[in-house]
């Protein structure tokens, strides 16, 4: 059991608790669980009810030390029934049941109508394949034994439980068989929202708009807000639901067919405003003709939202809506999914890509696009790929129609400006990439926009570093000698980076690391083996000072014992890998100092002075009010981390139920949080949920809605203007705080330039305002014939295949791994090697996630086979019928063979080499 997968487990817990009836599966799990933990489970369920035995159930589940249990649990899943939770866990994927939540929703609200109309042994039968075998013999003898109410409610209790996706379409089937009346209020297409809102709708009043949408319950999205319906978030939109002023103000640029950034804050209803736009934009257009929209979103859990929030005002409309993230691009042609819809979601790069390879021939085909988080319009991100597009089109005299352009954000930002002007002049250069030609916020209704949105109060706290730093001193040296080491091999490792004066313990030691590695993986000697020794050595030694780096960070800012439980599991993954010589000695040397370490964690003149001050204001704010909620922000995953356990281990904070909240992407070999995880985790992140505060990283300060909160904490986390707007948005609810909390004077010092930034951003934009929208369309205009004239003078030739047959060497070891002319591109993205002769280069190792796509199913990992090296080349898979590896260019140093240089690449698409298509006939050979 991985520390990811009982991290995972942990939290998709709620999901387990409100399924599993832990009773059906202890006789499965007898191997791990002793006689009297399976009684108190038993007895908990009698007492309380299976949710309780199943909390109960996990928490002993969750101490388990001995090895297989994780697969024991699984197996006792799928023995008993379980089949949709166990395929859940597996894949760590609960979408399939988090769909069902609506339904167990409107069956709760059904359940006195249902025990008074349904026979359960009528419909029992069409059942048994939803419920487990246990459930149908209980629901069976409560009938005999109780009469036929009892066993409905009975069966209500094992439905709302059931993990299998289609028990809704099986009950409603079940019940128009035996023509039971209740089928008729049990609405499967459209689900419990369209009960609530038919009978509303011709009741409420409409101005411009009107809204009749509430947020589906539990963990159905990220928009999940637990705010009052008279606090308006961006995307929780309410039932019935009249825009305010504000609002119409801000889309009234828009709908007047302007190309519009609109800027205001977080929380403000944004999404309303583009809904209102959307609708008014369809509905302009004459019988025969209509619009086609398309939505941008950065980040997966934004699009989602905004998929989700789309889709259930608009299709209601009859509009067709539909969504194509990275996920689910491969799986669908882009073409027909644009053309058969009138609005589509879609995360920038699938566009960007479709424009270059011509599926979809140019933006003529939208009417209007619509930019979440537009600020991001700049240098190479997707954005500007698709305006300068768009661009292209406008300034080449192209004869098709442009589509319409909004932005969205809650700071345009001034980049580097250091007054009014240069503030101004980088917020015009963001209209001229976004073709805008008017920043709309809000003036008219200043006032009803505040009584919504509160700007929380600010404090911020310079607290002292500790007086002397015992555990720093012994890490330090541990870090000196290990460079000796390194220098002892490689007289020249100085001259392996640029980077001078790096310190222990800082980002600038981490750069060193990381040039270093890469400077190793093409450095040559004339003797190959004594290379290979070197490069592998080097990589040891550089691995263990970054861990020793990243445990100093930790210390910094956490407690001692943090950072020393990080490097103690760190040894430990260590000592059960290949271990060789060099890693014994450098293990050796840290258990030396271990006893030491150990006396200076437990030594309370160790304690970090931050974590006293963050501990005062915790409980100084749930004191003042005990319905606090928290966002805590910090700078680094593991620090993410060592925050939650400080909590959690202290008695002070018992009133704390933390949350975490991470991205996605994989650092330093620590994987992210899953998607559904992030939606699990700000589920319970409401006023009266599971966790009253968040510890995130900086995922969590843009485009995600979370719930409203009254103390925003910034723990040693600063950022630009853009980034001081939108995390100080989280905080606010009526009252809120934010505080800014650090032991380096720089950083109290970098937020108050930024709110210096801030006004001199607004100062800039109250003067654009003022300008003639005439002049200042002739101004976005000379920005951007200028930005085309650079752009395309800087335009590079696509490059000429080189067709000289290339090494492959391992990016650790060095050794000779294939030729290029044995590399087959499949798909024109996925890179295999073929012959028989690289398949003994590496060993394979069961995938940690694997998981299915169209055509390819990813299995495993593949390592490099030399002795003491297990460098990660990439995955084994099966496409169609072949089993083969796919390889990433990271992982390997690219050698000329005439020349001997060396040659690293990070992606494939820099590796300018002749690129040969697969061919099945070739497996054959």
């Amino acid at each position: 059991m991985t520390t990811e997968q009982r991290r995972s487990l942990l939290a998709f817990q709620d999901y387990i608790r409100k399924t599993l009836d832990p009773t059906y599966i202890l006789s499965y799990m007898a191997p791990w669980f002793r006689e009297e933990e399976v009684q108190y489970i038993q007895a908990e369920k009698n007492n309380k009810g299976p949710m309780e035995a199943a909390t109960l159930f996990l928490k002993f589940l969750l101490e388990l030390q001995e090895e297989g249990w994780f697969r024991g649990f699984l197996d006792a899943l799928d023995h008993a029934g379980y089949s949709g939770l166990y395929e859940a866990i597996e894949s760590w994927d609960f979408k399939k049941i988090e769909k069902l939540e609506e339904y167990r929703l409107l069956l709760k609200r059904l359940q006195p109508e249902f025990k008074t109309r349904i026979i359960p042994t009528d419909i029992l039968s069409d059942l048994s394949e939803c419920l487990i075998n246990q459930e149908c013999e209980e629901i069976l003898q409560i009938c005999s034994t109780k009469g036929m109410m009892a066993g409905a409610e009975k069966l209500v209790e094992c439905l709302l439980r059931s993990d299998k996706e289609n028990w809704p379409k099986t009950l409603k089937l079940a019940l128009e068989r035996e023509r039971n009346k209740f089928s008729e209020l049990w609405t499967v297409e459209k689900g419990i929202k369209d009960v609530e809102t038919e009978d509303l709708e011709d009741k409420m009043e409409t101005s411009d708009i009107q809204i009749f949408y509430q947020e589906d319950p539990e963990c159905q999205n990220l928009s999940e807000n637990s705010c009052p319906p008279s606090e308006v978030s961006d995307t929780n939109l309410y039932s019935p639901f009249k825009l305010r002023n504000y609002q119409l103000e801000l889309a009234l640029p828009a709908k007047k067919g302007k190309n519009t950034i609109i800027c205001a804050p977080t929380g403000c209803g944004k999404t309303l405003v583009s809904v209102l736009i959307c609708e008014h934009h369809l509905k302009k257009f004459p019988p025969g003709q209509k619009g086609k929209v398309v939505f941008f979103a950065n980040q997966i859990p934004v699009y989602e939202q905004q998929e989700s929030v789309f889709s259930k005002y608009f299709e209601r409309l009859g509009y067709r809506v539909t969504g194509i993230s990275g996920a689910t691009a491969e799986n669908v042609p882009v073409e027909q999914i644009v053309e058969n819809n009138d609005i589509i979601i879609l995360t920038p790069q699938i566009l960007v890509n479709n424009l270059k390879k011509g599926t979809i021939p140019s933006l003529s085909v939208f009417t209007l696009m619509i930019f979440d988080e537009c600020h991001n319009t700049s240098k190479q991100h997707p954005y500007n790929m698709i305006m300068f597009n768009y661009l292209d089109q406008k300034l080449g005299g192209s004869s098709g129609p442009l589509p319409q352009v909004i932005g969205l954000t809650a700071s345009v930002g001034v980049g580097d400006a250091k007054d009014t002007d240069e503030a101004l002049d980088y917020i015009c250069k963001l209209c001229a990439s976004l073709d805008a030609s008017v920043i709309a916020t809000v003036k008219d209704n200043l006032e009803e926009l505040e009584q919504v949105v509160y700007k929380p109060q600010k404090f911020f706290r310079k607290v002292e570093s500790r007086v002397s730093d015992k555990f720093k001193c012994i890490i330090a040296q541990l870090m000196r000698d290990t460079e000796s080491l390194a220098k002892r091999i490689c007289k020249d490792l100085e001259s392996f980076s640029q980077i001078q004066n790096r310190e222990f313990g800082t980002q600038k030691y981490e750069q060193w690391i990381v040039t270093v590695q890469k400077a190793c993986m093409v450095f040559q000697m004339p003797d190959k083996d004594e290379e290979s020794r070197i490069c592998k050595a080097l990589f040891l030694y550089t691995s263990h000072l970054r861990k020793y780096n990243d445990a100093l960070i930790i210390s910094e800012h956490a407690r001692v014992k943090d950072a020393l439980d990080y490097l103690k599991d760190f040894f430990s993954n260590v000592r059960a890998a290949g271990f060789d010589e060099t890693e014994q000695d450098l293990t050796q040397r840290f258990e030396e100092k271990l006893q030491e370490l150990e006396s200076v964690s437990r030594d309370p003149s160790n304690e970090n002075p931050k974590l006293e001050d963050l501990r005062f204001i915790l409980q100084e704010e749930y004191h003042l009010n005990p319905e606090t909620i928290t966002i805590l922000f910090v700078k680094t995953r593991a620090l993410v981390d060592a925050l939650k356990n400080w909590i959690e281990g202290n008695p002070k904070l018992s009133f704390l139920k933390p949350g975490i909240l991470t991205g996605r992407g994989k650092t330093n070999q620590n994987t992210g949080m899953t998607l559904p995880a992030q939606k699990c985790i700000l589920d319970a992140f409401k006023v009266n949920g599971d966790h009253n505060i968040l510890i995130a990283t900086s995922v969590a300060d843009e485009g995600i809605d979370i719930a409203q909160c009254n103390l925003v904490i910034l723990y040693e986390y600063v950022g630009n203007v853009i980034k001081m707007i939108q995390t100080r948005g989280r905080g606010r609810a009526r009252g809120s705080k934010c505080f800014l909390l650090t032991s380096n004077a720089g950083v109290i010092e970098k937020e108050q330039i930024n709110m210096y930034k801030e006004k001199m951003m607004n100062d800039s934009i109250l003067r654009l305002q003022t300008w003639d929208e005439a002049v200042f369309r002739e101004k976005i205009l000379h920005i951007q014939t200028h930005e085309k004239l650079i752009r395309d003078s800087q335009e590079k030739p696509k490059p000429v295949p080189d067709k000289e047959n290339k090494k492959l060497l391992c990016g650790k070891c060095k050794a000779l791994v294939c030729y290029t002319a044995d590399i087959r591109v499949i798909e024109e993205c996925h890179y295999t090697v073929l012959g028989d002769a690289f398949k003994e280069c590496f060993v394979r190792r069961p995938h940690p996630k694997p998981k299915k796509f169209p055509n390819f199913d990813k299995r495993e990992k593949i390592f490099c086979a030399r002795q003491n090296c297990s460098h990660d080349w990439g995955i084994h898979v099966k496409y169609k019928t072949f089993e083969i590896p796919v390889i990433k260019i990271e992982s390997f140093v690219v050698e000329d063979i005439a020349t001997g240089v060396q040659t690293l690449y990070s992606k494939w698409k820099d590796f300018h080499f002749e690129k040969i298509p697969f061919d099945p006939a070739e497996m054959a050979k």
